[in-house]
C-alpha cells in the first residue's frame, strides 16, 4: 500500500481496515442508527478553528460514559456535514468499532476544512505563551486544545483520550506526546513519519525518493487559499512505465517545468531547496521532542513498509532512550504500509504467513491496548517487543529491541565471496561503471506506480548487470538469525566526485531464488556529515559507513547470505550526477559516468556488520 493509496483511503473516509471490501449502504446506515454525528469547529489558542468530526454512541449515558479515540489527519476528516456518515466504521478498525468509543477525526491546521497555514511536519516548539505576543502553537498544542474542548463539550465522556494514526496521521500521534494533555492516556503512532531526511518518505540518507514524492506531492501539495472539501491534482500524471518516464524527464529540475509542478508546489520546492540536513529538516525530526512522555505508547510498523519502516523503529527507540520508565511497546509485523489495518493479511506476493497476521495484531494487541488504558477493561502486559521473523514466519517476543545479540562482521572477499574472516593483503578491488543514463532499476518489469513487492523481490533480475556487484557466503551449515540493525562499511573510490551506494542483504535459497531482506541507499557526499556534504577525491579509497533498517530474519540451513552493491536504484531514488553539484539544479551535462571500485583487502576491509542471535 503506497502512501498515496493510503491517503486516498483516508481521503474517501473508508477505513483502511475495510478498504478491500465493497461499500455497502447498510454500513453507513448502521453508523447512523447507533451514533450521533457532530461536526464542530474547535478554536485553538491562537484563534484558528480546526474542523472536527465526532461520532458519539447513542447509548452513552452518565452510567456508561465512553472514552475518546482520536485521529488527526491531513487526509480529510470527512464526509462533512452532520447528515453524512462514514461509509464504514465509525472507528479505525472493525474491532474498535465493536468496542464503542467516542470517535474523533480532525483536519489538521491548514488542511481540508480547517483554517490556518499548513506546515510540512510542523516543528515541535515546546514554547510557552508570552504576554502580548501571538500564542505559540504546534501539533502538541493543537492536540491539547482539542482535548480540552472535547472534555468540556461532549457529554458523558469518561475523561480519557486515546490517539492513533497511520503514516502522516502517525506523525500527529507522535507529535501529541510532548507536553501531552493529562487526559491523553494511550497513543499509538503507526508507521509514523519521523525523520524525512534520514530515512522516511522524502529522503533516505540524503538521497531523494523521486517516484513516491513526485506522485504524492502532485495532489497533496496543492495551494489552498481557504478551507476546501476536496483537492484536485496540480497536473494530470499517468504513466505505464515509470522508469522510462523519469529517465525521459531528465534532471530533477525539469519537474518544475510548465507541464508539471511549475513552481506551484511549496513542499516540493522546500524538498529541493534543502538538500542537506539543515534547520529545515532538523526541526522536523520529531524524535528530539519525544521527552517527558507520560501516556502509554504502542508503536507499530511493518517489515515491508516502503514508506516509514525507519519511522516506526526509530520512534520506538527515541521514546525508549529518552523516557526511562514510560510504557512503550513495539510491534513489527510482515506488513506493507498500513497493512495491519486491512481485514486480511496472510500473504504478500510469494510469501505466505500461515495466519491472518493483521487480525491477530488487532485482536491481541491494538484493541486490548486501548481498552485497558481508556476503559480499565481486561489486561495489557505484552512483551516489550512483539516481532515477526520474516525467515521462519513466526511471531517472536523479546524483553528489549534490539534484543541482545552478538555483533559479527561479514567481510567481502576475493572471487565474490562473503565470510566471517577478515580479508588478507593483496586482494584486488571489484569495480563497475555506473552510468546515470542507464541506471539500475529498483524492480523487475514495467510498472507505472511503485511496486511494493520490491522489498521482497527476487534480485536475479539485476544479478547479471555489470554495474551490480554480488557477494555470497557458502551454504550455511546451520540456521542463522539476524536481529536488529545492519551496518554497511564500504571502502570505495570513484572516478567522479560524488556517488550513491545501495547495499542489499539477500536470502539466497537452494532453488536459486534471491529474496531481498533489506536494502538502503546512502548519498556518498553525506558519508561524514548529513549537514556538511563533501566531494570525493577521484580514485582515492574512501570509507562510506551507514546503517540499514533493522531486521528479524532467519537464514535457514542450506541457504546463503548474499550482498549486492550498486550505485543507482531508479526511479525509486533520483539519479546522482556523480559530480559534486547541487542536484536540484543540475544540468544534463552534469550527469557523468563514473568507475566505482569496492576494496576488500587488509587495509580496506569492506564489510557488513550484523547482529546474530544465539
Amino acid at each position: 500500500m503506497s502512501r498515496l493509496f493510503l491517503a486516498f483511503l483516508l481521503l474517501t473516509a473508508i477505513p483502511a481496515a475495510q478498504a478491500q471490501a465493497p461499500p455497502r449502504a447498510q454500513d453507513s446506515a448502521f453508523v447512523k442508527a447507533n451514533y450521533t454525528k457532530l461536526d464542530r469547529q474547535i478554536t485553538m489558542r491562537d484563534g484558528v478553528k480546526l474542523y472536527t468530526v465526532i461520532y458519539v454512541p447513542k447509548d452513552a449515558s452518565t452510567a456508561t460514559p465512553y472514552p475518546f479515540l482520536m485521529t488527526r489527519t491531513p487526509y480529510s476528516a470527512g464526509p462533512y456535514g452532520e447528515s453524512k456518515y462514514r461509509l464504514r466504521g465509525p472507528g479505525p478498525s472493525r474491532e474498535l468499532s465493536q468496542e464503542k468509543y467516542i470517535f474523533v477525526y480532525q483536519d489538521v491546521r491548514g488542511r481540508y476544512m480547517s483554517e490556518g497555514q499548513f506546515e510540512e511536519m510542523t516543528p515541535a516548539l515546546g514554547a510557552k505563551a508570552v504576554a502580548g505576543q501571538p500564542a505559540p502553537h504546534d501539533e502538541s498544542t493543537d492536540t491539547y486544545d482539542t482535548i480540552e474542548w472535547l472534555l468540556k463539550n461532549v457529554p458523558n465522556n469518561n475523561g480519557r483520550v486515546g490517539m492513533m494514526g497511520i503514516s502522516y496521521p502517525g506523525f500527529y500521534a507522535s507529535a501529541a506526546l510532548p507536553n501531552a494533555h493529562p487526559a491523553l492516556k494511550a497513543v499509538s503512532p503507526q508507521a509514523p513519519v519521523t525523520d524525512e531526511f534520514i530515512g522516511d518518505d522524502a529522503r533516505h540518507k540524503g538521497a531523494f525518493f523521486l517516484l513516491d514524492n513526485f506522485e504524492f506531492t502532485n495532489y497533496f501539495d496543492v495551494p489552498r487559499p481557504k478551507p476546501v472539501a476536496n483537492y484536485e491534482p496540480l497536473f494530470k500524471f499517468e504513466t505505464k512505465d515509470a522508469y522510462k518516464f523519469f529517465l525521459d524527464l531528465g534532471p530533477i529540475k525539469n519537474a518544475n517545468g510548465p507541464k508539471y509542478f511549475n513552481n506551484r508546489a511549496r513542499i516540493w520546492n522546500e524538498y529541493q531547496q534543502h538538500e542537506t540536513y539543515d534547520a529545515y529538516w532538523q526541526g522536523r525530526n520529531i524524535r528530539t521532542a519525544l521527552t517527558g512522555v507520560k501516556p502509554a505508547v504502542l508503536v507499530v510498523g511493518g517489515w515491508f513498509d516502503a514508506e516509514d519502516l525507519y519511522g516506526a523503529l526509530n520512534t520506538y527507540k527515541a521514546i525508549e532512550k529518552q523516557n526511562p520508565g514510560t510504557t512503550n511497546r513495539l510491534v513489527m509485523g510482515p506488513w506493507t504500509h498500513g497493512a495491519w489495518a486491512r481485514p486480511e493479511w496472510s500473504k504478500f506476493g510469494p510469501l505466505s504467513f500461515g495466519s491472518n497476521t493483521a487480525q491477530t495484531y488487532r485482536e491481541t494487541l491494538e484493541t486490548p491496548f486501548f481498552n485497558f488504558y481508556l476503559k480499565d477493561k481486561g489486561t495489557f502486559n505484552p512483551a516489550e517487543a512483539t516481532v515477526f521473523n520474516t525467515g521462519t514466519n513466526e511471531w517472536k517476543t523479546y524483553p528489549a529491541w534490539p534484543p541482545k545479540a552478538e555483533t559479527r562482521t561479514l567481510f567481502f572477499q576475493q572471487t565474490n565471496n562473503l565470510a566471517f574472516t577478515a580479508p588478507t593483503a593483496g586482494q584486488k578491488p571489484n569495480e563497475y561503471l555506473s552510468d546515470p543514463a542507464n541506471p539500475v532499476p529498483y524492480t523487475d518489469g514495467i510498472h507505472g506506480e511503485r511496486n511494493n513487492e520490491y522489498m521482497i523481490e527476487d534480485q536475479r533480475f539485476v544479478a547479471k548487470r555489470p554495474d551490480v556487484l554480488t557477494f555470497h557466503t557458502e551454504a550455511l551449515p546451520d540456521d542463522l538469525t539476524l536481529a536488529g540493525p545492519l551496518t554497511a562499511d564500504l571502502w570505495v573510490s570513484t572516478s567522479g566526485t560524488d556517488a550513491d551506494f545501495i547495499v542489499k542483504v539477500i536470502d539466497e535459497q537452494p532453488d536459486g531464488t534471491q529474496r531481498l531482506v533489506r536494502a538502503e541507499v546512502m548519498r556518498g557526499r553525506f558519508r561524514n556529515s548529513f549537514s556538511k556534504p563533501e566531494a570525493f577525491k577521484p580514485n582515492q579509497p574512501t570509507e562510506v559507513k551507514y546503517e540499514l533498517p533493522d531486521v528479524l530474519h532467519t537464514f535457514a540451513k542450506g541457504h546463503r547470505m548474499m550482498v549486492q552493491v550498486q550505485s543507482t536504484w531508479f526511479p525509486l531514488v533520483d539519479r546522482n550526477p556523480q559530480t559534486f553539484v547541487p542536484i536540484a539544479t543540475a544540468e544534463a551535462k552534469d550527469f557523468q559516468k563514473a568507475t566505482i571500485k569496492l576494496y576488500h583487502d587488509a587495509g580496506h576491509p569492506s564489510a557488513v556488520r550484523v547482529a546474530v542471535l544465539p
